[in-house]
């Protein structure tokens, strides 16, 4: 009997457990110092290109604090490639189109690692709207 009661509570605790291994790996300030070489993030409104995880309302939600109203859009010029994007001719990648303040994006760049796993880059979405995209850092810039 006490097994199955420690094996019921270890259940139970198990995503509490986990959604604190992942806020104190992806958005805690305490594991993340933002590259003193990186230029501050400007005020005002700024467009981002995701691709991955951040397409998830639930993970927007955990990361900068809403889910937004995200926009379908698509990336000409590039494929996806594992957790990158790689220029390639006739090849586009869907994904949504994001709307946030600055907060927000130092908040997505905590996410991201920004200097340390990636880089944001402008890019020219299908629409020709401009937006922000993360790559990674291994990649050729």
């Amino acid at each position: 009997m006490p097994f199955r009661r420690l094996a019921l509570s270890s259940l139970c605790l198990a995503p509490f457990v986990l959604a604190g291994w992942f806020w104190l790996t992806w958005l805690s300030p305490w594991t993340y110092e933002r590259p003193d070489a990186l230029p501050d993030v400007a005020k005002g409104q700024h467009h981002l290109f995701v691709y991955g995880t951040l397409r998830h309302a639930p993970v927007r939600w955990l990361v900068y604090g809403r889910a937004g109203d995200p926009e379908r859009v698509t990336l000409p010029g590039y494929r996806r490639e594992g957790l990158d994007l790689k220029p390639a001719e006739g090849s586009s990648v869907s994904g949504l189109l994001l709307t946030v303040d600055a907060e927000e994006l130092e908040r997505l760049d905590r996410y991201e690692r920004l200097g340390i796993r990636y880089y944001r880059q402008k890019v020219t979405l299908s629409s020709g709207q401009q937006a922000w995209v993360y790559r990674r850092l291994s990649s050729a810039r």
